[in-house]
Protein backbone atom coordinates (compact mmCIF):
# COMPACT_ATOMS: atom_id res chain seq x y z
CA UNK A 1 0.00 0.00 0.00
CA UNK A 2 1.19 3.48 -0.79
CA UNK A 3 0.44 6.76 0.88
CA UNK A 4 -2.15 8.94 -0.87
CA UNK A 5 -0.44 10.95 -3.62
CA UNK A 6 -2.70 11.53 -6.57
CA UNK A 7 0.03 13.25 -8.56
CA UNK A 8 2.33 10.27 -9.01
CA UNK A 9 0.74 6.84 -8.58
CA UNK A 10 -2.38 4.95 -7.68
CA UNK A 11 -2.98 4.46 -3.97
CA UNK A 12 -4.36 1.08 -2.91
CA UNK A 13 -5.56 0.06 0.53
CA UNK A 14 -7.47 -2.97 1.79
CA UNK A 15 -9.76 -2.73 4.79
CA UNK A 16 -12.06 -4.92 6.86
CA UNK A 17 -15.16 -3.22 8.23
CA UNK A 18 -16.94 -4.08 11.47
CA UNK A 19 -19.66 -2.39 13.45
CA UNK A 20 -19.91 -2.45 17.23
CA UNK A 21 -23.43 -1.70 18.43
CA UNK A 22 -23.96 0.30 15.25
CA UNK A 23 -20.73 2.33 15.30
CA UNK A 24 -18.40 1.60 12.36
CA UNK A 25 -14.82 0.45 12.76
CA UNK A 26 -12.61 0.20 9.68
CA UNK A 27 -9.49 -1.94 10.20
CA UNK A 28 -6.26 -1.56 8.23
CA UNK A 29 -3.81 -4.31 9.11
CA UNK A 30 -1.27 -4.57 6.30
CA UNK A 31 1.00 -2.41 4.21
CA UNK A 32 0.98 0.65 6.43
CA UNK A 33 3.78 3.18 6.02
CA UNK A 34 6.19 3.37 8.96
CA UNK A 35 4.75 4.84 12.15
CA UNK A 36 7.68 6.45 14.02
CA UNK A 37 7.92 5.68 17.74
CA UNK A 38 8.90 2.90 20.13
CA UNK A 39 5.44 2.55 21.69
CA UNK A 40 1.85 2.86 20.54
CA UNK A 41 1.53 6.10 22.52
CA UNK A 42 4.60 7.54 20.78
CA UNK A 43 3.27 6.50 17.37
CA UNK A 44 -0.06 8.16 18.20
CA UNK A 45 1.67 11.39 19.24
CA UNK A 46 3.63 11.37 15.98
CA UNK A 47 0.48 10.78 13.97
CA UNK A 48 -1.36 13.61 15.77
CA UNK A 49 1.53 16.00 15.27
CA UNK A 50 2.29 19.33 16.97
CA UNK A 51 -0.60 20.89 18.83
CA UNK A 52 -2.47 17.64 19.29
CA UNK A 53 -5.86 18.91 18.17
CA UNK A 54 -6.32 16.45 15.35
CA UNK A 55 -8.44 19.00 13.45
CA UNK A 56 -6.03 20.39 10.86
CA UNK A 57 -5.06 18.64 7.60
CA UNK A 58 -1.65 17.00 7.88
CA UNK A 59 0.75 15.89 5.17
CA UNK A 60 2.02 12.76 6.96
CA UNK A 61 1.43 9.34 5.37
CA UNK A 62 -0.69 7.96 8.23
CA UNK A 63 -2.93 11.00 8.25
CA UNK A 64 -3.18 10.88 4.49
CA UNK A 65 -4.50 7.34 4.73
CA UNK A 66 -6.87 8.33 7.50
CA UNK A 67 -8.36 11.09 5.37
CA UNK A 68 -8.63 8.79 2.35
CA UNK A 69 -10.62 6.23 4.36
CA UNK A 70 -12.82 8.52 6.41
CA UNK A 71 -13.78 11.09 3.80
CA UNK A 72 -16.37 10.72 1.07
CA UNK A 73 -16.71 9.00 -1.33
CA UNK A 74 -14.96 6.13 0.50
CA UNK A 75 -16.16 7.02 3.99
CA UNK A 76 -18.41 9.52 5.73
CA UNK A 77 -18.41 12.01 8.60
CA UNK A 78 -19.41 9.27 11.08
CA UNK A 79 -16.62 6.86 10.09
CA UNK A 80 -14.18 5.47 12.66
CA UNK A 81 -11.26 3.10 12.28
CA UNK A 82 -7.87 1.89 13.37
CA UNK A 83 -4.41 1.13 12.01
CA UNK A 84 -2.97 -2.11 13.39
CA UNK A 85 0.61 -1.49 14.55
CA UNK A 86 3.15 -3.48 16.59
CA UNK A 87 2.46 -3.68 20.34
CA UNK A 88 4.75 -2.16 22.94
CA UNK A 89 6.20 -5.57 23.82
CA UNK A 90 5.53 -9.30 23.63
CA UNK A 91 2.92 -9.05 26.37
CA UNK A 92 0.28 -7.89 23.88
CA UNK A 93 -0.98 -9.43 20.66
CA UNK A 94 -1.19 -6.16 18.71
CA UNK A 95 -1.31 -2.40 18.92
CA UNK A 96 -3.71 0.06 17.33
CA UNK A 97 -3.91 3.72 16.39
CA UNK A 98 -7.54 4.87 16.52
CA UNK A 99 -8.79 7.52 14.11
CA UNK A 100 -11.96 9.45 13.26
CA UNK A 101 -12.98 12.24 10.88
CA UNK A 102 -10.86 14.89 12.60
CA UNK A 103 -7.74 13.01 13.63
CA UNK A 104 -6.50 10.37 16.06
CA UNK A 105 -7.74 9.38 19.54
CA UNK A 106 -6.17 7.76 22.58
CA UNK A 107 -9.01 5.38 23.49
CA UNK A 108 -11.89 3.68 21.72
CA UNK A 109 -13.95 1.03 23.47
CA UNK A 110 -16.12 0.12 20.52
CA UNK A 111 -12.99 -0.16 18.39
CA UNK A 112 -11.33 -2.39 20.99
CA UNK A 113 -14.36 -4.70 20.88
CA UNK A 114 -14.32 -4.83 17.07
CA UNK A 115 -10.56 -5.32 16.88
CA UNK A 116 -10.64 -8.21 19.38
CA UNK A 117 -13.44 -9.90 17.45
CA UNK A 118 -11.51 -9.43 14.20
CA UNK A 119 -8.29 -10.82 15.71
CA UNK A 120 -10.03 -14.05 16.72
CA UNK A 121 -12.34 -14.30 13.69
CA UNK A 122 -9.34 -14.08 11.32
CA UNK A 123 -7.12 -16.44 13.33
CA UNK A 124 -4.58 -13.76 14.20
CA UNK A 125 -5.25 -14.82 17.79
CA UNK A 126 -6.12 -18.56 17.77
CA UNK A 127 -9.50 -19.45 19.24
CA UNK A 128 -8.30 -22.85 20.40
CA UNK A 129 -11.66 -24.62 20.20
CA UNK A 130 -15.37 -24.10 20.66
CA UNK A 131 -17.13 -22.57 23.64
CA UNK A 132 -14.20 -20.88 25.27
CA UNK A 133 -13.22 -17.33 26.13
CA UNK A 134 -10.19 -16.07 24.23
CA UNK A 135 -8.07 -13.26 25.73
CA UNK A 136 -6.76 -10.63 23.32
CA UNK A 137 -4.30 -8.11 24.72
CA UNK A 138 -4.17 -4.80 22.82
CA UNK A 139 -1.86 -1.84 23.33
CA UNK A 140 -3.76 1.40 22.72
CA UNK A 141 -2.36 4.93 23.14
CA UNK A 142 -3.76 5.18 26.69
CA UNK A 143 -2.30 1.85 27.84
CA UNK A 144 -2.85 -1.89 27.63
CA UNK A 145 -6.38 -3.23 27.54
CA UNK A 146 -7.45 -6.86 27.66
CA UNK A 147 -10.44 -8.05 25.70
CA UNK A 148 -12.12 -11.39 26.27
CA UNK A 149 -13.75 -12.76 23.14
CA UNK A 150 -16.70 -14.99 24.00
CA UNK A 151 -17.17 -17.97 21.67
CA UNK A 152 -19.92 -20.52 21.13
CA UNK A 153 -20.31 -23.09 18.34
CA UNK A 154 -17.19 -21.77 16.64
CA UNK A 155 -18.61 -18.23 16.48
CA UNK A 156 -17.88 -15.00 18.32
CA UNK A 157 -20.90 -14.08 20.42
CA UNK A 158 -19.62 -11.03 22.29
CA UNK A 159 -16.57 -9.25 23.66
CA UNK A 160 -15.77 -7.89 27.13
CA UNK A 161 -12.87 -5.50 27.48
CA UNK A 162 -11.17 -4.39 30.67
CA UNK A 163 -10.27 -0.75 30.26
CA UNK A 164 -7.43 1.28 31.73
CA UNK A 165 -8.44 2.66 35.16
CA UNK A 166 -11.18 5.32 35.17
CA UNK A 167 -11.17 8.18 37.65
CA UNK A 168 -13.34 11.18 38.42
CA UNK A 169 -11.43 14.46 38.11
CA UNK A 170 -14.07 17.15 38.71
CA UNK A 171 -17.69 17.57 39.71
CA UNK A 172 -20.25 20.25 38.86
CA UNK A 173 -18.04 22.38 36.64
CA UNK A 174 -20.22 25.30 35.44
CA UNK A 175 -20.36 25.70 31.67
CA UNK A 176 -22.28 28.31 29.71
CA UNK A 177 -24.13 27.03 26.64
CA UNK A 178 -26.65 28.44 24.22
CA UNK A 179 -29.33 26.64 26.25
CA UNK A 180 -28.17 28.00 29.60
CA UNK A 181 -25.54 27.30 32.25
CA UNK A 182 -25.11 23.64 33.17
CA UNK A 183 -22.94 21.72 35.62
CA UNK A 184 -20.66 19.13 34.07
CA UNK A 185 -18.78 16.19 35.61
CA UNK A 186 -15.37 15.12 34.27
CA UNK A 187 -13.81 11.66 34.26
CA UNK A 188 -10.79 10.11 32.56
CA UNK A 189 -11.15 6.60 31.13
CA UNK A 190 -8.43 6.39 28.51
CA UNK A 191 -9.67 9.77 27.32
CA UNK A 192 -11.38 12.63 29.14
CA UNK A 193 -15.19 12.74 29.04
CA UNK A 194 -17.55 15.47 30.19
CA UNK A 195 -20.93 14.16 31.40
CA UNK A 196 -24.23 15.87 32.04
CA UNK A 197 -27.92 15.12 32.03
CA UNK A 198 -29.62 16.05 28.76
CA UNK A 199 -32.67 17.09 30.79
CA UNK A 200 -30.60 19.84 32.42
CA UNK A 201 -30.72 21.44 28.98
CA UNK A 202 -34.39 20.66 28.40
CA UNK A 203 -33.44 17.91 25.93
CA UNK A 204 -34.06 14.19 25.59
CA UNK A 205 -31.69 11.63 24.08
CA UNK A 206 -33.43 10.76 20.84
CA UNK A 207 -32.62 10.96 17.15
CA UNK A 208 -34.96 13.89 16.58
CA UNK A 209 -32.87 15.97 19.03
CA UNK A 210 -29.46 15.16 17.53
CA UNK A 211 -28.87 18.62 16.01
CA UNK A 212 -29.39 20.29 19.40
CA UNK A 213 -27.43 17.61 21.26
CA UNK A 214 -24.54 17.89 18.82
CA UNK A 215 -24.48 21.67 19.00
CA UNK A 216 -24.39 21.79 22.80
CA UNK A 217 -21.81 18.98 22.92
CA UNK A 218 -19.50 21.04 20.73
CA UNK A 219 -20.10 24.12 22.89
CA UNK A 220 -19.20 22.25 26.08
CA UNK A 221 -16.09 20.69 24.58
CA UNK A 222 -14.90 24.11 23.41
CA UNK A 223 -15.71 25.77 26.73
CA UNK A 224 -13.68 23.20 28.68
CA UNK A 225 -10.57 23.47 26.53
CA UNK A 226 -7.68 24.02 28.90
CA UNK A 227 -9.67 23.36 32.08
CA UNK A 228 -7.21 21.95 34.68
CA UNK A 229 -9.44 18.96 35.44
CA UNK A 230 -9.06 17.79 31.83
CA UNK A 231 -5.29 17.52 32.25
CA UNK A 232 -3.84 14.01 32.57
CA UNK A 233 -0.68 13.43 34.65
CA UNK A 234 0.90 11.49 31.78
CA UNK A 235 0.95 14.60 29.62
CA UNK A 236 -0.79 16.34 26.73
CA UNK A 237 -1.53 13.21 24.67
CA UNK A 238 -4.20 12.13 27.17
CA UNK A 239 -5.32 15.62 28.16
CA UNK A 240 -8.24 17.71 26.98
CA UNK A 241 -11.91 16.78 26.58
CA UNK A 242 -12.35 14.08 23.97
CA UNK A 243 -16.09 13.50 24.25
CA UNK A 244 -19.22 14.99 25.82
CA UNK A 245 -21.75 12.45 27.12
CA UNK A 246 -25.35 13.66 27.34
CA UNK A 247 -27.39 11.07 29.19
CA UNK A 248 -30.86 10.46 30.55
CA UNK A 249 -32.14 8.11 33.21
CA UNK A 250 -34.24 5.08 32.32
CA UNK A 251 -35.95 2.70 34.76
CA UNK A 252 -33.43 0.54 36.61
CA UNK A 253 -33.09 -3.11 35.71
CA UNK A 254 -32.86 -5.84 38.38
CA UNK A 255 -29.08 -5.74 37.82
CA UNK A 256 -28.61 -2.00 38.34
CA UNK A 257 -28.88 1.45 36.69
CA UNK A 258 -30.03 1.94 33.12
CA UNK A 259 -29.26 5.02 31.05
CA UNK A 260 -29.44 6.21 27.46
CA UNK A 261 -26.73 8.48 26.11
CA UNK A 262 -25.35 10.19 23.07
CA UNK A 263 -21.63 10.94 22.99
CA UNK A 264 -20.45 13.90 20.93
CA UNK A 265 -16.74 13.69 20.19
CA UNK A 266 -14.13 15.31 17.97
CA UNK A 267 -15.72 18.25 16.14
CA UNK A 268 -19.35 17.20 16.37
CA UNK A 269 -19.06 13.52 15.48
CA UNK A 270 -21.79 11.31 17.01
CA UNK A 271 -21.14 7.87 18.46
CA UNK A 272 -23.80 5.46 17.22
CA UNK A 273 -22.87 3.00 19.96
CA UNK A 274 -23.22 3.69 23.71
CA UNK A 275 -19.48 4.60 23.63
CA UNK A 276 -17.17 2.01 25.17
CA UNK A 277 -14.60 4.13 26.97
CA UNK A 278 -17.39 6.61 27.72
CA UNK A 279 -19.23 3.79 29.47
CA UNK A 280 -16.15 3.35 31.67
CA UNK A 281 -16.30 7.06 32.50
CA UNK A 282 -19.99 6.78 33.38
CA UNK A 283 -19.26 3.79 35.63
CA UNK A 284 -16.65 5.81 37.54
CA UNK A 285 -19.09 8.68 38.04
CA UNK A 286 -21.98 6.42 39.08
CA UNK A 287 -19.77 4.55 41.55
CA UNK A 288 -18.55 7.86 42.98
CA UNK A 289 -22.18 8.96 43.44
CA UNK A 290 -23.11 5.70 45.16
CA UNK A 291 -25.51 4.91 42.33
CA UNK A 292 -23.57 1.82 41.24
CA UNK A 293 -23.23 -0.69 44.07
CA UNK A 294 -20.72 -3.51 44.16
CA UNK A 295 -21.83 -6.29 41.86
CA UNK A 296 -24.30 -4.12 39.94
CA UNK A 297 -24.33 -3.72 36.15
CA UNK A 298 -24.95 -0.54 34.16
CA UNK A 299 -27.17 -1.09 31.13
CA UNK A 300 -26.02 1.62 28.76
CA UNK A 301 -28.11 2.34 25.67
CA UNK A 302 -27.22 4.38 22.60
CA UNK A 303 -29.30 6.88 20.67
CA UNK A 304 -30.06 4.11 18.13
CA UNK A 305 -31.14 1.61 20.80
CA UNK A 306 -28.06 -0.62 20.94
CA UNK A 307 -26.66 -1.68 24.33
CA UNK A 308 -23.39 -2.09 26.20
CA UNK A 309 -23.28 -3.43 29.73
CA UNK A 310 -20.62 -2.33 32.18
CA UNK A 311 -19.47 -3.16 35.67
CA UNK A 312 -16.80 -2.19 38.15
CA UNK A 313 -14.19 -4.82 38.94
CA UNK A 314 -13.85 -5.33 42.74
CA UNK A 315 -10.58 -4.48 44.41
CA UNK A 316 -9.39 -1.60 42.27
CA UNK A 317 -6.76 0.90 43.39
CA UNK A 318 -8.52 4.06 44.65
CA UNK A 319 -5.53 6.18 43.60
CA UNK A 320 -5.16 4.78 40.09
CA UNK A 321 -8.91 4.66 39.50
CA UNK A 322 -11.79 2.28 39.01
CA UNK A 323 -11.16 -0.81 36.89
CA UNK A 324 -14.13 -1.38 34.62
CA UNK A 325 -15.33 -4.00 32.17
CA UNK A 326 -17.61 -3.25 29.23
CA UNK A 327 -19.39 -5.88 27.13
CA UNK A 328 -20.84 -5.56 23.64
CA UNK A 329 -21.08 -7.27 20.27
CA UNK A 330 -19.28 -6.63 17.00
CA UNK A 331 -20.05 -7.95 13.53
CA UNK A 332 -18.13 -7.90 10.28
CA UNK A 333 -19.92 -5.84 7.64
CA UNK A 334 -17.57 -6.29 4.72
CA UNK A 335 -14.20 -5.92 3.11
CA UNK A 336 -13.02 -3.42 0.55
CA UNK A 337 -10.13 -2.67 -1.76
CA UNK A 338 -10.01 1.10 -2.15
CA UNK A 339 -8.00 2.94 -4.76
CA UNK A 340 -7.10 6.56 -5.43
CA UNK A 341 -6.63 7.23 -9.13
CA UNK A 342 -3.82 9.76 -9.70
CA UNK A 343 -6.10 11.53 -12.20
CA UNK A 344 -8.97 11.92 -9.70
CA UNK A 345 -9.39 15.65 -9.14
CA UNK A 346 -11.16 15.03 -5.79
CA UNK A 347 -8.04 13.41 -4.38
CA UNK A 348 -8.58 11.90 -0.94
CA UNK A 349 -12.15 13.24 -0.93
CA UNK A 350 -14.26 15.57 1.16
CA UNK A 351 -16.55 15.75 4.19
CA UNK A 352 -20.05 17.17 4.37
Amino acid sequence: MTAPDRTTRTTEVRVTDYHTAGEPFRIVAEGLPPAPGDTVAERCATAIGPGGSGTAPRPGPLDGLRRLLVQEPRGHAGMYGGFVVPPDDDGAHLGVLFWHKDGFSTACGHGTIALAAWAVDTGRVPAGGDDRDVPVRIDVPSGRVTATVHRSADRTTGVTFRNVPARVTARKVPVATGLGIVEVDLAHAGACYASLSARDLGLTVEKAKLPELTRVGREIRTALAGHPATWHPDGPLLSGVYGVILHEELPDTPEGPRQRNVTVFADGQIDRSPCGSGTSARLALLADEGRLKEGQVLTHESVVGTVFTGRAVPGGDPVEGLVTEVTGTAHRTGEAHFTLDPDDALGAGFLL
